[in-house]
């Protein structure tokens, strides 16, 4: 049977929250077997914890989001790191770096990457990580704080657009990269070039709900339900099946994220 798994979308944001049940049935219809909800705050975090107990193939994620770090990282990380430690979470994140926006300075962004990467050791838990202009500091950080014998320990580059260089840099530390709506925008040749040398084994695929509608959505709140769209665009370019492509996808995100009941 063929399913899918978005590996990032915020269920539990206030764009889509209100609606979420129909959201959830819409997403079954399309064949969504599993969701990793990802919580940026202490509110998305509270509203996710029983929407999971509820539907057993929704799985949260939570750390502050770097944008918000300057603002709310010291208040909030305690909250998350509770829930971490106490087997509520599958992965820590989205963190990480963005320069593009301005909203917390680089250098608190980097203090809280530091202590959720550590985070993310202490619990055994992957990381997801949201990184714009930033790569090279995303690396050196990555290379000193998140190795553990010799090998980096495991994350995901979620909804990556950055450079076929800076992509091979991922691939070649073994972690994977996680591609969104925005493969399918008619402007993305790079990001489909992107596409084709990911390695099979190391792709995930999201929605990145409510943004980043695929291309024959655009305009609109984006959900899990629109995923299949993208996941034909990348099994084209790739040059295989849409079965393979779910089936590979799917067994990638249940061997990072550890998950249990997903088809």
């Amino acid at each position: 049977m063929l399913t899918f798994i978005d590996s990032h979308a915020h269920l539990t944001s206030s764009a889509i929250y209100a609606d979420i049940e129909a959201v959830l049935e819409r997403a079954q219809a399309a064949s969504i077997s599993g969701i990793i909800n990802i919580c940026t705050d202490e509110d998305s975090l509270a509203r996710a914890l029983p929407l999971a107990k509820k539907h057993p193939w929704v799985y949260n994620a939570a750390c502050t989001h770097p944008h918000d770090v300057e603002d709310r990282g010291e208040i909030e990380f305690p909250i998350m790191a509770k829930h971490a430690h106490e087997g509520h979470l599958v992965a820590i994140g989205e963190t990480g770096l963005d320069y593009f926006y301005h909203h917390s300075s680089p250098e608190k962004q980097q203090i809280f990457l530091r202590r959720y990467l550590k985070l993310a050791l202490e619990c055994h838990l992957p990381v997801i990580i949201h990184c714009r202009e930033a790569f090279a500091d995303f690396f050196e950080i990555l290379d000193k704080e998140y190795v553990v014998n010799g090998k980096h320990a495991p994350g995901v580059l979620h909804c990556f657009t950055g450079t076929i260089a800076e992509a091979e840099e991922v691939i070649k530390r073994g972690w994977y990269l996680s591609l969104s709506g925005i493969t399918t925008f008619k402007k993305s040749e790079e990001l489909r070039a992107i596409a084709k040398i990911i390695p099979l084994e190391l792709l995930l695929i999201e929605t990145d709900s409510p943004y980043l509608a695929p291309q024959s959505h655009r305009g609109k709140a984006n959900e899990p339900s629109f995923l299949p769209e993208t996941a034909k665009v990348i099994a084209e370019v790739k040059e295989i099946s849409l079965e393979e492509l779910a089936e590979a996808t799917s067994f990638n995100a249940k061997k990072l994220f550890n998950l249990k009941t997903a088809n």
